[in-house]
Parts: C-alpha cells; sequence; structure tokens
C-alpha cells in the first residue's frame, strides 16, 4: 500500500524520516541518544575527563580548530573551554548533507575541590586539545614516619 512513490527515490517513509533530519538540522537539533551513554544535544566536541591522585586531565576532541583562538579558563572549579570551528564553504554550493559541526561552542568541566587553579597546563595537537590540572600539594597523601 505504501510502497514506493514514483516522484521519490526510496521508499516514502525513508524519504519522509530523511526530510525530518534535515529540518532538525536546519533548526540546530540533534535526534535523540541512539544510547545511554551517547553525548546528548548541544555536547561538541566530545570531552574525556580522567583523574590521577596528582592531577586531572581533560581531553577535547576537536580537529580543525585554530588553537590560538581558545579560551580557557578555570574559575571557582569550573573548567570552561570555549571556542570555533570556521569550515569554508562556497556561497554557491548547495549541501545536501553536513555532519561536521561547525561554529561556536561552549563547554564547561566542574573539576574537583583540590584543583590548583595556577598550576594548568593545555596544549593542542593532531586535533585533540588537552588541559591538565594539578591538585593541590596539601590533597595528595603523604607518608608519615614514625620516631
Amino acid at each position: 500500500m505504501f510502497g514506493t512513490y514514483t516522484g521519490l527515490q526510496g521508499n516514502l517513509f525513508d524519504q519522509l524520516n530523511r526530510l525530518q533530519r534535515e529540518l532538525d538540522e536546519s533548526f540546530g537539533l540533534w535526534p535523540q541518544a541512539a544510547e545511554l551513554r551517547a553525548p546528548g544535544w548541544g555536547s561538541w566536541p566530545p570531552i574525556n575527563i580522567g583523574a590521577t591522585p596528582e592531577r586531572v586531565d581533560v581531553y577535547l576532541f576537536a580537529p580543525g580548530l585554530d588553537p590560538n583562538e581558545l579560551d580557557i579558563n578555570i574559575q571557582r572549579n569550573l573548567l570552561t573551554i570555549a571556542g570555533q570551528r570556521r569550515i569554508e564553504r562556497a556561497e554557491d554550493q548547495r549541501w545536501y548533507r553536513t555532519e561536521r559541526h561547525s561554529g561556536e561552542f561552549r563547554r564547561a568541566v566542574t573539576l574537583p575541590e583540590d584543583a590548583d587553579p595556577d598550576r594548568v597546563d593545555a596544549s593542542y595537537r593532531d586535533g585533540v586539545l588537552h588541559v591538565s590540572v594539578q591538585r593541590h600539594e596539601s590533597s595528595q597523601p603523604r607518608r608519615i614516619t614514625v620516631s
């Protein structure tokens, strides 16, 4: 009954799904995450956070950025990373699908209470921003000798 419509390629429902995706992308909406651990809308670029007793490491995966245009701040244990990725596109070119994010972004990460905002290193290599925040030495475990 709802087979292939002669004016469209493929199944009519496939075309309606494609139209819905394109409308969502046009208005800045992203489809719902396919799995529980998948990042939700607005969580670009993807981020990994790891911690050791000495430091907290934040990895932001965003190829194509200009590292000189990144804005990295720490205020009251909140690490904020903001920037922009520009993708040049010809004005006369018509795009049918764009999956690479472009434009401004802002990510915020809550750091542990013992993070030291005065000891932060940041590097950008191969499309990965690595921000390393050392922990206060006073919070480090230390061995006490018995006399």
